[in-house]
């Protein structure tokens, strides 16, 4: 919805919005762009009275503001039906979809195609670094969206994605997950397959080929070409990897050398991103070697494996990752990392599955590589985060403040460990509160 915000205010509108717990980097951008930013569901955020009212799904009856709304009978609409409306129509739609790696392969391919100079448009959830914005207009006739399966709105229950209508689709990878609003994997490729029914016979859709759940809805029905990547795919976009982390490697279409990246990204997960992107970017008209040297002037996303800071030799890096996969791979990335000493693991179970405890049987496992484990219950959580530490043994602990995580990992941390924070939120900005306690122990050393 801030990024969207962005893509209103490029467009001509004047653009406020009202939210719970605003935070950087998406408030910082909003308030640089002169977007008015309320806090909470104050009816008077209403008032005078809108052109139109854009809800975000995370609203829903019961509302203040929406009951004063539908009751004042103002106009509203969803995000993605606003979108497709006002800014997709005559676009060239590159969507991204897939459970993980959204918003970094959508940064990718929107940094391809601008490198290639073809200015185009993009909406991402997150902020990549080559741009320093989520969204912008940008010109005809492209345009990127990172495409979710979530619903649209508290009116139309259907996924985002299948009001997006892409030329060009990725399909990264599909597992279980937004468990507040699926009842299981099969509902969620059942939403993928409606959204394959509307990419045209003349698009094409780059397809994961190591993902078993992305095969069964293929199989379901595709009218449109296929190119999958991954290393199943022989006969499509395959990797050679440089090094062990995926910090570099040579890219292959069909068994042929187009180029080698090395950048500053780890994990065999931005690997396939890669391949991923540049295929899609391919479909737009740039030429795989172009993207390969564009990839090579990737910068990364913030909140994917960002470096907030070093204090002392203990870097302290901020990540998205909230499902068990996700955590897996970041850590398998970050432990290949030459030079890599210990890991503290931070995890807030934010997301509304995690705070179901839908995963909580695989989260133990997923924390595997780590040496210290520090998990945060925070208030209202649905379960109880003793079992996952037990299982980890005494590399775990389970904190019920952020303060006494800082103080653990200041007491804990010596030069050369990495630590890990990892939530899709705020997380009491935890990562300030390290550094300027680690800052201040140095100091006093």
């Amino acid at each position: 919805m801030g990024s969207l915000a962005l893509i209103a205010r490029s467009a001509g509108h004047t653009v406020s919005g009202s939210d719970q717990n605003i935070y950087p980097p998406m408030s910082t951008q909003l308030q640089a762009e002169g977007i008015e930013l309320m806090n909470g569901y104050d009816t008077a955020h209403l008032q005078p009275r809108p052109d139109l009212v854009v809800v975000g799904n995370v609203m829903s009856r019961g509302n203040p503001m929406i009951e004063y709304m539908m009751a004042e009978r103002m106009p509203y609409t969803s995000g993605p039906q606003w979108l497709s409306e006002h800014i997709l129509q005559d676009r060239w739609v590159l969507a991204v979809a897939g459970t993980h790696g959204k918003t970094t392969t959508s940064s990718m391919l929107a940094w391809i195609l601008e490198d290639a100079g073809l200015s185009p448009g993009y909406l991402i959830g997150g902020v990549p670094n080559n741009f320093g914005l989520s969204a912008r207009l940008g010109e005809a006739p492209f345009f990127v969206i990172e495409a979710d399966e979530y619903d649209t709105a508290f009116f139309d229950k259907r996924s985002k994605f299948v009001h997006y209508h892409p030329q060009t689709l990725i399909l990264n990878n599909l597992e279980f997950d937004h468990a507040d609003i699926f009842p299981d994997l099969n509902a969620i490729q059942t939403q993928f397959h409606h959204l394959l029914r509307i990419v045209p016979p003349n698009g094409l859709v780059v397809c994961n080929q190591n993902d078993d759940a992305l095969t069964e809805v293929i199989q379901r029905g595709i009218w449109t070409a296929v190119e999958g990547f991954g290393q199943g795919a022989k006969d499509g976009w395959q990797s050679d990897l440089k090094q062990e982390d995926g910090s570099s490697f040579e890219v292959l279409y069909r068994g042929q050398g187009l180029g080698t990246i090395k950048w500053s990204l780890t994990g065999a997960h931005n690997v396939d991103n890669a391949l991923a992107a540049i295929a899609a970017a391919r479909h737009a008209g740039v030429i795989a070697e172009a993207a390969v040297d564009a990839l090579n002037r990737f910068t990364g996303v913030r909140r994917r494996m960002e470096l907030r800071g070093e204090v002392a030799g203990i870097k302290v890096y901020d990540d998205f990752a909230h499902h068990p996969t996700a955590i897996e791979t970041t850590l398998q990335g970050l432990r290949k990392q030459p030079g890599t000493g210990r890991i503290l693991a931070l995890l807030e179970p934010r997301s509304n599955t995690m705070r179901m405890g839908v995963h909580g049987d695989r989260l133990a496992q997923s924390l595997g590589l780590a040496d210290k484990i520090m998990l945060y219950q925070p208030p209202g959580l649905d379960w109880n985060l003793d079992q996952v530490a037990t299982t980890l043994g005494d590399r775990a602990n389970v904190y019920h403040t952020v303060e006494s995580i800082v103080d653990s990992v200041t007491a804990e941390a010596v030069a050369g460990d990495v630590v890990l924070v990892m939530s899709n939120g705020a997380f009491g900005a935890i990562h300030d509160k390290l550094l300027d306690a680690l800052r201040s122990r140095n100091t006093n050393l």
